[in-house]
């Protein structure tokens, strides 16, 4: 497994108490030295003591042992600072940026100079939505993206599917380390996207370790999906309810708006109007006009609209630019 000192120390800064994203992107560059890190964190943290270097590379060997049983299953981890970790797109307050991944497969299908458009959509799609959804997931490859997604049932794994008959590549982003692919069904789908050139990545190496923590892990898997892309394509997905009822693909609508990326429904007025599996859809293009709606009839329009869009670039004025924001 390749792995880095600069990792390993982002991995080991993470576990002190007070120390999260937000800190590590404003206070690491990349390669410090354990005497300048421990002094940042004695002063950072919430620990409320000094912290001293032995016990630092105490916690770094730790971790790296831990990491020793995944040999064979990860490729590697990359970490902020790194020169492999790469760009998110858009704009991403510094609380949101991820700072570690583990991967198996190209890591180089996340580069910003990649054309990258996530395909997301709800559990249950019914025939006619898969069918569409493949031939948008087909046209897309054709131009050249890469397709991404959760590797969740229904939509996710249509997209995936689709994007390997298609001879494109795709990327997975998981909620669970790659050890322990969930949903277990996709396992030889994983397995399928890694040898046919794609990519598994997860911000975790560790089991979640209880439900409530599981379910903070798939929303972040979908704030991952809208920074990775260039542009967010909603299949089809139930709109949120009075019942409190919400769903992964409205959290990653919401997150690719938030970070000015670019999103798109796939939508038909004459034969989804009646659908309910497509409340979400519509309610997008209520509330954006700027959206674009993808159908059978302007297929080939609406997919050269998304592959000539690009994710903002602007800084956001309203946080300090981080080591890797767009300029």
């Amino acid at each position: 497994m390749r792995i880095t000192n600069n990792a390993l120390n982002v991995l080991a800064a993470k576990t002190y108490r007070g120390i999260g994203r937000a800190w590590i992107v404003r206070n690491i560059e990349g390669n410090e030295s354990a005497d300048r890190l421990v002094t940042l964190l004695s002063e950072g943290s919430k620990e409320g003591r000094t912290i001293s270097v032995h016990e630092f590379e105490e916690r770094k060997q730790y971790i790296r042992n831990q990491l020793e049983q995944f040999e064979g299953v990860v490729d590697g981890v990359v970490a902020i600072g790194d020169s492999s970790f790469p760009m998110h797109r858009g704009i991403v307050k510094n609380s949101e940026k991820p700072v570690v991944l583990f991967y198996r497969g190209d890591l180089r299908l996340l580069e910003k100079e990649n054309k990258n458009v996530a395909v997301i959509g709800l559990l249950n799609p019914d025939e006619e939505i898969e069918l569409v959804e493949k031939q948008v997931v087909s046209s897309l490859v054709s131009y050249g993206a890469t397709i991404v997604s959760g590797l969740a049932l229904g939509c996710d794994t249509v997209a995936h599917k689709q994007a390997l008959l298609s001879g494109g590549k795709t990327v997975a982003i998981l909620p669970s380390p790659i050890s322990d692919i969930l949903p277990q069904k996709n396992k030889v789908l994983a397995e399928e996207i890694v040898q046919r050139g794609g990519l598994l990545i997860s911000e975790y190496y560790e089991r979640a370790k209880s439900k409530i923590e599981l379910r903070g892990r798939y929303q972040e898997r979908d704030r991952l999906q809208a920074m990775f892309s260039d542009c967010v394509v909603l299949s089809a997905s139930y709109a949120k309810n009075d019942l409190g009822n919400d769903s992964g693909s409205r959290l990653a609508m919401e997150y690719a708006k938030k970070y000015s990326i670019p999103r798109a429904v796939i939508y038909d007025q004459k034969t989804d109007a009646k659908n309910p599996k497509y409340d979400l859809n519509r309610q997008l293009i209520k509330e954006d006009r700027e959206i674009t709606i993808i159908n059978r009839q302007n297929l080939a329009s609406a997919i050269k609209r998304i592959i000539s869009a690009s994710a903002a670039a602007k800084p956001d004025q309203n946080y300090r630019r981080g080591l890797f924001d767009f300029v």
